[in-house]
């Protein structure tokens, strides 16, 4: 029985409900702000993919509203229009897709990109005859190659080779047929040299906000990795020891019974002794990961909590930062993750402060309109029994406020000594 001692320790240390480890790895997508942050995500890409197709589309009817006013071919503005709206749904898959494109693996299928390339080439051919523009005819396919998955330096040396193309064609289309026709003819034609442009500039800012998005999963995940790391190798230097001691214990015992069994028998003593300081030693790693100071406490809330996607405002006073007890750490933890788990809306804020009869800690999250009518046992879980039972023995109160669009847990705690030892061996 006392070989199981040490792994009942860890098992005490990485299931404590009060452990940073425990607390690193919640899932923040359970958290209201990072499902919040996901549908800013989405609507910015639909922001980006409307004002292409926008843009597109802006472009087909400023071609068909010049060929009407230059007295064109009759079937030139229903060519145009009608093979316009054919042209932007064939290319629809090429956007779309460029979302979910891989950084190593091309983002399209191959059928897209030939059958976008195909309406786009036929269009192109049949609208240019049709106005007798040789701009109209190479722009289709020129927008559907600037859609393709083109790796970053690649694309910028092909956007340039598309535009400089568009603007020769411009002048072949000035120096030919539209060289009379007036200043109307310009519209249509610089917003076509435009449209490699704008299409490339609206997917790099779509690639920005992914890296971006990217990076805050990714930090996140270090947080909790770096955490576990560090709990993982305090944990291996203790038990890594203290096994090897043993070890080489029980070896001299093998050795030893058959010829001395009171040297055996005493190697037996210390090699349970080894046990037993193992077993002491994990129990004092746990205290120590779990008495960490408050101030650490609310700085890895915060990490936390920005990790989410909410907005987080932070305020410890200098005294406070240096004196505040120890058994407002386990508070801070609840009361975070309960926002991760329970909480909505977009900020919160914590307050750490000395009074005069004592301390004071502040959680503030703003609600969201479906949970503002909520009933706060319903919002709040089962942690806050344990919380408020915690304070009560450090000689504290909690006080949970839910009104005015805004939850409020506040925790006060006295400044007697014997509060915050309580506080601690709680």
């Amino acid at each position: 029985m006392a070989n199981v001692a040490p792994s009942a320790a860890v098992d005490e240390l990485t299931a404590s409900s009060e452990s940073p480890l425990r607390q690193t790895v919640i899932e923040t997508d359970l958290a209201p702000g990072a499902r919040q942050l996901e549908r800013g995500i989405v609507a910015t890409w639909w922001y980006t993919a409307g004002g292409t197709i926008t843009f597109m589309a802006m472009i087909v009817m400023m071609w068909v509203l010049m060929t009407r006013q230059a007295d064109a071919v009759t079937a030139a503005p229903a060519v145009i229009g009608v093979g316009g709206c054919v042209w932007i749904a064939a290319t629809l898959p090429l956007l779309f897709s460029y979302r979910h494109r891989g950084d190593d693996a091309p983002s399209h299928r191959w059928w897209r990109v030939g059958v976008a390339l195909t309406v786009s080439i036929a269009y192109g051919v049949s609208a240019g005859l049709t106005a007798q523009s040789v701009l109209l005819a190479a722009a289709p396919a020129a927008a559907a190659a600037t859609l393709l998955h083109w790796s970053q330096g690649v694309r910028s040396k092909v956007v340039a080779l598309i535009t400089l193309g568009l603007i020769l064609t411009t002048w072949v289309d000035t120096t030919q047929r539209y060289g009379d026709v007036g200043s109307s003819w310009w519209v249509p034609a610089v917003l076509t040299i435009s449209l490699p442009l704008m299409i490339t500039s609206s997917l790099w800012w779509w690639d920005v906000l992914v890296t971006l998005d990217r990076a805050r999963l990714a930090e996140g995940r270090l947080a909790a990795t770096q955490e576990r790391l560090r709990v993982a190798t305090d944990v291996h230097d203790l038990q890594g020891h203290y096994l090897q001691v043993i070890a080489l214990h029980l070896e001299l015992v093998d050795r030893l019974l058959p010829g001395d069994p009171v040297a055996a028998k005493e190697q037996v003593r210390v090699a349970r002794a080894s046990v037993n300081d193992a077993t002491q030693g994990t129990r004092e790693l746990a205290a120590a990961i779990r008495a960490l100071p408050v101030a650490d406490e609310i700085e890895n809330a915060r990490d936390l909590l920005l990790a989410a996607g909410l907005e987080v405002a932070v305020n410890i006073e200098p005294e406070a930062r240096a004196e505040a007890p120890v058994c407002l750490g386990p508070v801070v933890r609840e009361t975070t993750t309960n926002v991760l788990r329970h909480g909505g809306g977009k900020s919160v804020n914590l307050l750490l402060a000395r009074r005069a009869d004592g301390w004071r800690y502040e959680m503030r999250n703003d609600m969201l309109p479906q949970t503002a009518n909520a009933r706060v046992p319903e919002r709040v879980g089962t942690g806050l029994s344990g919380m408020q039972r915690r304070v009560a023995e450090a000689g504290g109160t909690v006080e949970v406020v839910q009104g005015d669009g805004e939850f409020a847990v506040v925790v006060s705690v006295p400044a007697e000594p014997g509060g915050s030892e309580r506080g601690s061996a709680a």
